[in-house]
């Protein structure tokens, strides 16, 4: 399995009434995955926040394929499936996976970066660009640029 950027057990906190993770906990996982890989890949978001940046989503979107319960081990998977260079916007798309591989969860995020102090969109500084072009990208990855 490639891309792996979160690797955990499924805790108590994270179950609903019906005795599987909850769907808020969902978006959870893949945040510190997309979070770990932005890291992994040089880009931490302390780095990010110093610059006054921070990122911001417009949409999330979750399809669940199968439970996950109690004590389950996960791996979630990230890659960039879009990705506009003129005002970096993104898209992400993570796969959630129990520990016998079988693929429980599909999230899919677009979003864009913000400058945390005017509070409006932004584009990462021009140094930047190198370390998003090595993120790992979708086989259908599409770079826009208009």
């Amino acid at each position: 399995m490639e891309h792996v950027f979160y690797e955990g057990q499924i805790i108590w906190a994270q179950i609903d009434a019906n005795r599987h993770l909850r769907h808020s906990a969902y978006a959870d996982l893949c945040a510190q995955a997309r979070s770990n890989m932005l890291k992994e890949m040089g880009l931490s978001l302390d780095k990010i926040a110093e610059m006054n940046i921070g990122p911001v989503l417009f949409r999330e979107e979750l399809i669940y394929l199968r439970e996950i319960h109690l004590n389950e081990l996960v791996k979630v998977t990230v890659v960039m499936t879009r990705y506009n260079v003129l005002n970096s916007r993104f898209s992400f798309r993570h796969e959630v996976y129990r520990a016998d591989g079988v693929k429980c969860a599909v999230v899919t995020v677009d979003g864009a970066w913000m400058d945390i102090e005017k509070r409006k969109l932004t584009v990462l500084p021009a140094e930047w660009q190198s370390i998003v072009s090595h993120l790992p990208k979708s086989e259908d990855f599409e770079e826009i640029s208009v």
